[in-house]
């Protein structure tokens, strides 16, 4: 028996028991009234959905959009700026964008601008079909007569568009069928028109010259089609 209970056994006897105890103490037991793992994880999954989870569209606040907010407030100062201090101009814009929201003064000027020199240059290349295009039937009519006068007499014209040093809008109004919108052009182009000898009838080849109109161009806000057309055309002194 002294052998059995020599100082190294008692001490791996006392080290054993101590583990027990130990594992004990932080395993804890069982009471067979534990809630299973499923049942101690939905407490925490519920607390997330709560948290983290975002609805895919939000619900309305009654906020203006602010997108909203800043295409008005940026179309109010084209109105003020190409308005030119003109009361009854800026008023006719105002008119011109309830009834048509996509319009601006900026936008609608740079597409006149592009659309004056594509009319001109057909007119002198006699291109019917993008006069057709841009041109109201009464307009492009006129156009029409003047090219086949043109030909008739075997003419021809040496064309180049060089600049718009100045264009502005006179006028915009909506007379609730569509919007009108009138601009004065001042351009700078070289125009010789020749006989069917070469010779000179018009116009001076080597030399830029100004020429002076105004346009109205028109659209009803309605329709699908977003392009403008010209429905008159004058020569300015």
């Amino acid at each position: 028996m002294d052998e059995f209970f020599d100082l190294p056994t008692l001490i791996v006897i006392a080290v054993a028991v101590f583990v027990l105890f130990r594992l004990r103490s932080v395993l804890g037991t069982r009471t067979g009234n534990e809630r299973p793992p499923v049942e101690r994880r939905k407490p925490a999954s519920a607390e997330v959905s709560e948290e983290t989870v975002v609805p895919l569209r939000p619900r309305g606040t009654g906020t203006p959009d602010l997108d909203d907010e800043r295409r008005a407030r940026k179309t109010e100062a084209e109105i003020e700026q190409f308005s030119r201090g003109n009361a009854e101009l800026a008023a006719g814009f105002r008119a011109v964008v309830e009834a048509d929201p996509t319009f601006t003064p900026k936008s609608f000027l740079d597409g006149a601008k592009q659309a004056y020199e594509m009319i001109v240059t057909a007119y002198a290349a006699g291109d019917r079909q993008t006069l057709k295009n841009l041109l109201e039937k009464d307009v492009f009519e006129g156009f029409q007569r003047a090219i086949a006068e043109r030909e008739a007499a075997g003419q021809t014209v040496d064309f180049t568009f060089v600049g718009l040093p100045k264009v502005e809008i006179s006028e915009a109004e909506y007379d609730r069928k569509n919007v009108l919108i009138t601009v004065r052009f001042h351009a700078e182009v070289v125009s010789a028109t020749r006989d069917k000898d070469g010779n000179l009838v018009e116009g001076n080849a080597d030399q830029v010259q100004t020429i002076a109109d105004e346009w109205t161009f028109a659209r009803n806000p309605k329709s699908r089609d977003p392009n403008w057309k010209v429905v008159t055309t004058s020569q300015l002194d």
